[in-house]
Parts: C-alpha cells; sequence; structure tokens
C-alpha cells in the first residue's frame, strides 16, 4: 500500500492537499472555483484559455481571465500549438495576471482541436512537444511559476504517447505531468486504464497526478495506492457535488468521510453556486449560468418533471429560491448514486480527426500548426 502524499509539490509552489481541480470549459469559471475552494483544500484551475487568443488581446479570451478576491493562488490552464505564442502567453500570464501555475492542455480530444493536431493529439510530434514545454518553461521560470502539463495515454491503442510525453515533460522543466488514462479516440467513454498512470509514474521522475474515473474519495485513494501517484485531478466527478473536494480533503488527511448530505444541504449548496455566479456576472447572466449545474445537483433526488423544467428556466435568485422551496429537504442522499458516471460520457470515436500526414512521423519540429484564438477544450 502507498502512503498518501500529505501534500503537493509544484516548484515552488505547495498545495496543502494533492487535489487539482480540472479545468472544465463553460465550468471552472470564478464562481464555481470559489464555491469549492469554500468546500475543501486544493488547485483550483481556471478555465482553458488559447495562447493566441491571450498574446493578441482576444476580448472573450481576456475576460475569462477572472479570478475571486479571496482566489489568493492562482492557477490557469494554457492551450497553445506554436512554441513562441504559448511562450508569451504564459509571460503574460506570469506578469500581467499574477497566476502561480500554469497548465498546457495536451488531452483535447475534440474533432475540431484534433483536426488541427492540438490537444491530445500534438504529443505525438516529440520535438513540437518539447519545444512548446521549453518555451513556456523558460518564460514562468522568470517568475518563479511552476509549469505542468495535462495529456492523455495517446491518439489510440496502436498511438501511445504517454510515455514520451513523461520523459520530455521532464527533460524540459515541467514540475509534473497528470494523466488521463483513457486515448482521444475513447474520449469519455469505457474505463479509464489506472495501469498506464503507474507505469508513468514508475517512469519519470518529476511528480504524476493521476486522473480519470475519481467519483468518490475512496476512488482518489485507491488510486494513489495502485498507482503510486503524487495527487490526483478532479473533472466530472464534482459536477454538482463541489463537497467532494471537502471529502477527499478529510481522505487524505486519514479523517473519516461521511459526506452524504440530504436534498436540503444540496439545495442550499446550489443556491450558493448561483450566488456566487450572480455575484461575478450580474444576475440575469449568472441565472443562465446556474442552470445548467440544476440537473447534477438533483441527479438521483426527487424532484417532479415539471419543478425541474421551472429550474432549467430559472431567471432571477428570488425565483430559484421560491422553486427550492419546493423540494422535500429531509430527502435522504441517493445512495445508489455513489460511484456512477458524471457530465459528458459517450461512445468512442469511430476515428480520430487528424490533420493529412499526421502519423507518418514523430518529429514536428518547425511543424505550423493553425491555432484558433477561439478554440476551447478540456482534457
Amino acid at each position: 500500500m502507498s502512503v498518501l502524499p500529505a501534500a503537493l509539490q509544484l516548484g515552488s509552489l505547495r498545495v496543502e492537499t494533492p487535489v487539482v481541480l480540472a479545468p472544465m470549459a463553460g465550468i471552472t469559471n470564478a464562481a464555481y472555483r470559489r464555491l469549492c475552494a469554500e468546500q475543501g483544500a486544493g488547485l483550483y484551475v481556471c478555465e482553458m484559455i488559447t495562447s493566441r487568443g491571450l498574446v493578441e488581446g482576444d476580448t472573450m479570451t481576456r475576460s475569462m481571465l477572472v479570478f475571486d478576491e479571496l482566489e489568493t493562488v492562482r492557477s490557469v490552464q494554457l492551450y497553445g500549438t506554436d512554441p513562441v505564442y504559448v511562450g508569451k502567453a504564459a509571460e503574460i500570464l506570469c506578469a500581467e495576471y499574477g497566476v502561480a501555475h500554469i497548465d498546457l492542455n495536451f488531452g483535447c480530444p475534440v474533432p475540431k482541436v484534433t483536426r488541427k493536431g492540438g490537444g491530445g493529439a500534438l504529443p505525438w510530434k516529440r520535438n513540437l512537444l518539447g519545444e512548446i514545454l521549453e518555451h513556456a518553461v523558460r518564460a514562468a521560470s522568470a517568475y518563479d511559476v511552476p509549469v505542468t502539463m495535462k495529456t492523455r495515454k495517446g491518439i489510440d491503442a496502436d498511438h501511445l504517447t504517454y510515455l514520451d510525453a513523461g520523459r520530455i515533460a521532464e527533460e524540459s522543466g515541467c514540475a509534473a505531468i497528470a494523466l488521463h488514462g483513457r486515448t482521444v479516440e475513447q474520449a469519455y467513454s469505457g474505463q479509464a486504464d489506472w495501469s498506464a498512470i503507474a507505469e508513468l509514474k514508475a517512469s519519470v521522475g518529476i511528480p504524476v497526478l493521476g486522473n480519470g474515473d475519481i467519483w468518490e474519495a475512496a476512488d482518489a485513494i485507491r488510486m494513489v495506492e495502485e498507482t503510486g501517484v503524487d495527487g490526483v485531478v478532479i473533472g466530472r466527478g464534482c459536477l454538482g457535488r463541489p463537497w467532494l473536494f471537502r471529502d477527499l480533503a478529510a481522505a487524505f488527511a486519514g479523517d473519516e468521510v461521511a459526506t452524504l448530505p440530504n436534498l436540503g444541504e444540496v439545495a442550499s449548496v446550489l443556491r450558493r453556486h448561483a450566488e456566487l455566479l450572480c455575484q461575478h456576472m450580474g444576475e440575469e447572466r449568472g441565472c443562465k449560468e446556474i442552470r445548467k449545474h440544476i440537473a447534477w445537483y438533483l441527479k438521483g433526488f426527487p424532484a417532479g418533471g415539471e419543478l425541474r423544467r421551472a429550474m432549467a428556466l430559472v431567471d432571477s435568485l428570488a425565483t430559484l429560491d421560491v422553486l427550492l422551496a419546493e423540494l422535500d429537504p429531509t430527502s435522504p442522499f441517493p445512495v445508489l448514486e455513489l460511484g456512477t458516471p458524471r457530465g459528458r460520457q459517450g461512445a468512442p470515436r469511430k476515428r480520430v480527426v487528424l490533420p493529412e500526414g499526421w502519423l507518418d512521423d514523430t518529429d514536428g519540429s518547425g511543424c505550423v500548426i493553425a491555432e484558433d484564438s477561439h478554440d476551447t477544450s478540456g482534457g
């Protein structure tokens, strides 16, 4: 059995609980990060932004770089395919936004990203990957800011990249590497391969974070015990369940984990989430944003179809309060939901969309990949 890590050390940055909130487009905004941080310790990463959009001053990109007033450790995930743009973007994040951690995304399985050679497709070009990492690390190191990367096992079972990616990350000076135990072809389907995470951990000398199929705190502990990872990355498991971070903090501290909130307690967290969204975005937009979270919060709880439909159209905090009052606060947590997937799942890709000739070689030196300043993704 592996000894549970007491903290996660990323260069000069110490994360007291070895847990990282995965950046999720449209989810991990400042309000949600604040909500999760109120539940437990960890590192909470901003929504992914594009290097080109940041460098060129794109309004949408800049608008995503919003931080809560209590967010003392600013962490941002950066997407990029051009080493020079990534280096410049890393410098901007450090110099102008005071970030304490930069994560580079090489795990996105979305076709619009992989067809350009980005996301989970990029690590196939080993030299290009190294060039991007080196530019980012060089720029961030001037500010003593650690750079990490997140990736997947590879493009598909016949084109694996994770062991080479780990080696390149270490050689480039990255502070850690996170591995989602699925290929691009799998997307979010099937089961994450934790054995690959263990293999990566055994092959590199930098911290390794494990990602994939962590739905409960017990899953995180099991991953550490089975793979020896230095920490875990939480994505879909916290959708509608931000208290998972409280459970994780307790589990890594060796304390008893017993968070099974009744419907009244869940409604209170949902209301707090909506309140924070409205504080950051204004009430109209904040209420529109909370709509997509409501089904996740109420999953498995008794709530009639008419009530759910009304909540999906909520347009003010006052209306939300009226609707929440219709729920039975004494309804117990639906234990059958424990350990079940949340959020995106779907089927494996029939094929991974790649640039023509992408798999012909693994070099990529001097390779130019078109990067849209509005590309969004997750890993």
